[in-house]
């Protein structure tokens, strides 16, 4: 849920169907002793596709939380569905209140529900790309390239593979496109493949967000459990000098304050 100026909020569903919510403040409310009565209305505006073919205005009225009356622009008149409710409706169709109340369809939801839908959904976030491989557990020659975008929105995309410059249409495995809850979505390409000597695989990525094709190049040189093993022992490499040079700085501070040993015959000279 999002807020907004003017007492208004924007909700939206994995369907993407927007409702913009303006509430009014409370009509009425009295407090009569320890016991007291509590009135309210709420306007809603609501739609689910951007051309607001569907866009519809609903105003509430509230008493002691329980829905008293309605006016429906679809239905084009109030309804009462209690005592006070149905007394309302009956004044509120016909006085100037029911001439107001159609109006605000064209003049409050659909502007309304127009901007948000320019503001919000018509942005666009660049997906992250990376590419990794996975060695069959069979232990052949055979490996997989794994394609990932994620964190991207909209949710429609486009991930393929190229071999030498060629769209590859076999040996392919992807997943549908998967929100994440916060907006953003995230989709994988699997590669079944045997690499050769000199072959450029690459993915390819379309999507909203880009002027054009991304392409990324697989680096076949190193593997992703070979990146991980060498960095590992570089790692291993480095702290072993460092310790092997802290020892040996101790072992000549230590050594230079023994000159002469006691109850010996021997002298140690240090230079």
């Amino acid at each position: 849920m999002m807020s907004f100026p003017g007492k208004s909020m924007l909700f939206l569903d994995p369907e993407v169907k927007v409702m913009l919510n303006i509430l009014l403040p409370s009509l009425l409310s009295l407090i009569i002793g320890a016991d007291g009565y509590y009135y309210y209305t709420i306007a809603e505006c609501t739609c689910s596709s951007s051309d607001l073919t569907d866009a519809e205005y609903v105003y509430s009225s509230y008493f002691n939380k329980e829905l008293s009356s309605q006016f429906n622009s679809t239905v084009g008149r109030y309804v009462g569905f209690d005592s006070l409710g149905k007394s309302n409706a009956d004044a509120w169709n016909d006085g100037p209140e029911i001439e107001v109340q159609r109006a605000r369809l064209e003049g409050l939801c659909k502007p309304g529900l127009k901007q948000m839908y320019s503001y919000l959904l018509d942005k666009t976030v660049k997906p992250k790309v990376r590419l990794t491989s996975e060695p069959e557990p069979s232990g052949g020659h055979t490996a997989m390239l794994m394609c990932s975008a994620y964190r991207f929105y909209p949710p429609d995309i486009d991930v393929y593979w190229l071999r030498d410059g060629e769209k590859v249409t076999s040996e392919v495995i992807s997943t549908d496109e998967m929100a994440d809850g916060d907006w953003y979505y995230q989709v994988h390409s699997h590669l079944e493949y045997t690499p050769r000597s000199g072959e450029r695989i690459s993915c390819v990525v379309e999507h909203a967000s880009f002027s054009g094709p991304m392409t990324y190049d697989w680096d076949p040189s190193l593997s992703e459990s070979e990146r991980n093993k060498f960095a590992i022992g570089a790692s291993g490499l480095v702290l072993g000098i460092i310790l092997s040079a802290a020892g040996f700085i101790y072992y000549k501070k230590k050594s230079s304050g023994r000159v002469l040993v006691p109850g010996s015959c021997r002298v140690l000279c240090l230079h």
